[in-house]
């Protein structure tokens, strides 16, 4: 089976922060919206650049010291997700594995300039090991420009090429990953499609708990009920806010799920698994409009905070 290196780019605004690093730096106490992560293993992952301070601040520290202008929509930070492909690291220590890593982030410390990266984090309590790599886009001549350092599709094909020449002088058996020109492909994290799926199984227990309300239980069930939306809501607008930051990513999404339907030339494998995140990307958007008027005139909460969404599902 053929290897592949595998680097994704994510961009965020400064309000985007604060999500990506309570993922990345596991603070939350509990991950019921992510079943991948093993808790138990959490302390098993290592930081090669460990922040001193919140993601977003290390940034505007990195911004002020460089004197970068900015703008109301600046992209304050980027996200890259290193990894490779299922089954690359079975064989390999943990310490081996570490290595890799390493050598994947002084690619990254060549290129960028070693003060802008803010965390490097290699997660080993999910399924297959990764690191999140995360960076203030500074150029070399101190303008914060993530267009600059990113650039276009024909930029990244560069990226790839350099970092496949990278990693591979190391590990040769590695194969260099395919352009996001020629795959299309957007990168939506993991966990975002979970947390849709997951507030998805929230709303059904408040639809059934609603249906079962009677005059024989509705202390019971009031009770019930009002839990039930407290948790919700609260997940909701976490959900909410992460959602925005990816909108223009999901609509890509469905743009390239359809053009995948009318290309002979992709394999059932990747037709499988593109189908499955469509299935994925229609529950999550489902969340976002489906809870009751009535809920929320009942409980007072206020309907333009849970329907503050568009309607991107059509």
């Amino acid at each position: 089976m053929a290897k592949y290196a595998i680097m994704r780019f994510m961009k965020l605004k400064a309000a985007g922060c604060g999500g990506i690093e309570a993922h990345n730096e596991r603070t939350k106490s509990e991950y019921k919206t992510n079943p991948d992560i093993k808790k138990e293993k959490t302390k098993e992952n290592v930081h090669l650049v460990k922040p001193e301070d919140t993601y977003r601040n290390l940034c505007k520290a990195l911004i002020e010291k460089y004197g970068c202008r900015t703008r109301k929509d600046s992209v304050y930070m980027v996200e890259t997700v290193i990894t490779a492909s299922l089954g690359f690291f079975t064989k390999m220590s943990k310490r081996d594995t570490d290595d890799f890593f390493r050598h994947a982030l002084e690619f990254y410390r060549k290129k960028l300039g070693e003060d802008r990266i803010i965390s490097a984090v290699i997660h080993y309590d999910e399924k297959t090991p990764h690191m999140h790599l995360d960076f203030c886009p500074i150029t070399k001549d101190g303008r914060l420009s993530a267009k600059e350092i990113i650039g276009n599709k024909k930029d990244l094909i560069k990226w790839q090429d350099e970092y496949h020449k990278h990693m591979s002088a190391k590990y040769p058996d590695l194969n260099r990953g395919k352009s996001s020109d020629i795959t299309g492909r957007t990168y939506i994290p993991t966990q975002l499609f979970k947390k849709g799926i997951n507030l998805t199984k929230k709303h059904k227990k408040i639809i059934e708990c609603i249906d079962s309300l009677s005059v024989f239980n509705m202390k019971e069930k009031k009770a019930e009920l009002e839990k039930l939306i407290d948790r919700y809501e609260k997940e909701y607008k976490e959900y909410a806010s992460e959602v925005k930051v990816y909108a223009d990513s999901f609509d890509a999404l469905k743009k390239e799920n359809k053009k995948l339907q009318n290309d002979s030339k992709i394999s059932m494998e990747t037709r499988l698994q593109m189908g499955k995140q469509r299935m994925e990307y229609e529950e999550a958007m489902k969340v976002l409009k489906n809870i009751p008027e009535d809920v929320i005139r009942r409980y007072n909460y206020k309907s333009e905070q849970i329907h503050s969404m568009p309607d991107r599902s059509r």
